[in-house]
């Protein structure tokens, strides 16, 4: 089994991107400079960033300040403005302690910080009308304000305003103290000194932006300008491009969208997407997987890792090694594992090109962990079958559509002995794709594509008793087994279901009408199986809307409107538009 959690090793050959950054990093012409690591759920945003950590250690060495920062970690607990200004300021002090010429001034910027927090009502009150970074508490009092200017002022705005005077009245007193843009001043002052005083370079990391609601992410960002542009100092940070604009958009409700291309544009100057992962990285993605699960020695798995990264930079002139090439780049170590690489080799491609995997490097990794959990369950019951058909099986539930996977099972569950005569046909006819498809059933009809290829994956399935592939998928995958036999009349109106865009859709109050109390929660996985790979959340996913009927139709404590609600709360993040159509359901408030 595989740990869903960032590495430093590099499986994906992502060391070209981290030597181009590191690059740019260690150029002191290049600095300051903001570095932005985008891509999408999964993809090895962290993963890149432990690899440019390491090769910017390798670099630079003792010369570079390097300074981890979770903005995730610091949701709910603290500002996020003033948690990295403070992780930055004891990290630099931390550097200067031992350097008795620096150490005064190390301790007036470490201060300097805690006197930022205690003046956050000042400084933000005051710094929202000079344009700079706002922090604390304040941002009630100046939304009030704003309110009160509009014209739309809120029954708490009056008190809020006036406790927002009081305390600025009360810290800021500008005969006896600085004023919050002369603390500002003072701040950048002071950084610039104890960076040049280090003869270092600061690099800071910031982490799982994307994870955050959206005030705390443009709260990190404030903080970023504070920092940005000073000499020797640069930023490196990860995160979902779309998921942050959407946060610029949903703070400063109302602006356009150039607006919001703008806003991260200014803050990141050199923008870099994770590569997207095709057929040849995928086949050594896997075979790098396998090799780490049977345990093969450190020094044999560098050599396979450098072998695979040479093979995929010289993809463009050479043909990609096989399963029997990275065997034999093993050696020894390698022959017990011919046929999980073979296994791997012929997964590959559909990894890659399938809508619903794209070559996400979790989602793969998590689809074989599918696969050796269903496998020692096969084992420990003397199942006939092997890793490769589990493999397959599992293939073919994340990559083809839901109501393929419920055609399947329902072919094989109606056959004597789990020997569907359309799956020997289908593989007699691989020769001719033409004739294979007209034989496929009309449920398969999306997904001819996929399937010819398939079918065509070794081993073949014909001569084999396939119900244990059926259980052991009801074994590990909860929806499957209560949707996978729907009546005609539930199966009929799921299909409507699934095109429903208004919740005052007639059809679909019709079509829930004929589905049995006994096959609400069926067709309820079925709908939540087709958008489960949806990755976008700021977008609703097709038939969500069908899904959200059906369960106010099951009602509050219904199994298929509680099994909605807890797929909605399992949810990384929950875009306003979701909890707009849900928070007031009954089914969904009452926890389960």
């Amino acid at each position: 089994m595989w740990s869903d959690i960032e590495t430093k090793r590099d499986y994906l050959n992502y060391a070209e991107v981290a030597e181009v950054v590191a690059e740019i990093l260690v150029d002191p012409g290049m600095r300051p400079v903001s570095v932005g690591i985008f891509g999408t759920w999964g993809t090895g945003k962290s993963s890149l960033l432990n690899l440019i950590e390491i090769e910017l250690k390798q670099r630079a060495g003792d010369d570079t300040i390097i300074i981890r920062f979770d903005a995730w970690l610091y949701q709910g607990y603290d500002d996020a403005r003033a948690a990295l200004m403070d992780v930055i300021a004891r990290s630099l002090y931390e550097e200067a302690k031992n350097n008795e010429g620096l150490l005064p001034l190390a301790k007036r910027f470490l201060a300097r910080v805690n006197t930022m927090r205690t003046l956050g009502m000042a400084i933000e009150v005051l710094a929202a009308a000079h344009g700079l970074p706002m922090f604390g508490a304040a941002a009630k009092a100046v939304g009030a304000a704003g309110n009160f200017v509009v014209g739309r002022p809120g029954e708490d705005d009056a008190k809020a305003v006036a406790e927002g005077g009081k305390a600025v009245a009360g810290l800021v007193d500008p005969e006896k103290k600085k004023s919050p843009p002369e603390e500002i001043d003072a701040f950048r002052q002071e950084f610039g000194e104890l960076l040049a005083g280090l003869k270092k370079t600061m690099v800071v990391f910031v982490d799982n932006l994307d994870r955050c609601l959206p005030a705390q992410t443009i709260h990190t960002l404030e903080a970023l300008r504070l920092f940005l542009f000073m000499d020797q100092s640069a930023f490196v940070v990860a995160a979902d491009e779309d998921m942050v604009r959407h946060s610029v958009s949903e703070h400063f409700g109302g602006v356009d969208v150039r607006h919001v291309k703008d806003y991260l544009d200014k803050l990141i100057q050199v923008p870099v997407r994770v590569p997207r992962l095709g057929v040849a990285e995928i086949r050594a993605f896997l075979f790098m997987l396998f090799a780490e699960a049977a345990r093969i020695p450190e020094k044999d798995m560098s050599v396979l890792r450098t072998g695979l990264e040479n093979n995929i930079r010289s993809s463009w002139k050479e043909q990609p090694l096989s399963a029997a090439d990275a065997v034999g780049i093993l050696g020894l170590d390698g022959k017990n594992l011919a046929a999980t690489f073979d296994i791997a080799d012929r997964m590959a491609a559909l990894l890659a090109r399938s809508t619903y995997v794209e070559g996400n490097p979790r989602i793969v990794k998590r689809l074989l962990n599918v696969v050796r959990l269903r496998a020692r369950i096969a084992e420990r019951r003397k199942m006939p079958v092997d890793e490769g058909m589990v493999a397959k099986f599992a293939l073919f539930e994340r990559c083809a559509s839901p109501r393929a996977v419920t055609k399947l099972y329902s072919l094989i569950n109606e056959a004597p002995k789990g020997q569907p005569s359309l799956i020997i046909d289908l593989e007699r006819l691989l020769e001719d794709q033409e004739e294979f498809i007209k034989a496929s059933p009309k449920e398969w009809e999306d997904d001819t594509s996929f399937l010819w290829d398939w079918f065509g994956l070794k081993p073949l399935l014909a001569g084999h008793d396939l119900r244990a592939l059926i259980y052991l998928s009801r074994e590990t995958t909860a929806l499957r087994n209560q949707s996978a036999d729907l009546s005609q009349a539930a199966a009929q109106a799921l299909e409507r279901l699934r095109k429903v865009t208004t919740m005052a859709s007639p059809s679909a109050k019709a079509a829930i009408k004929e589905i049995a109390a006994a096959e609400r929660l069926g067709v309820m996985g079925e709908l939540i199986e087709l958008f489960r790979p949806h990755q976008d959340w700021q977008a609703k996913p097709e038939c969500f809307t069908g899904a959200v009927l059906l369960a106010e139709a099951d009602g509050s404590g219904g199994a298929a409107a509680t099994l909605l609600a807890n797929f909605i709360r399992k949810l990384p993040k929950q875009p306003p538009w979701l909890l707009a159509l849900v928070r007031d359901k009954a089914w969904f408030k009452e926890e389960r």
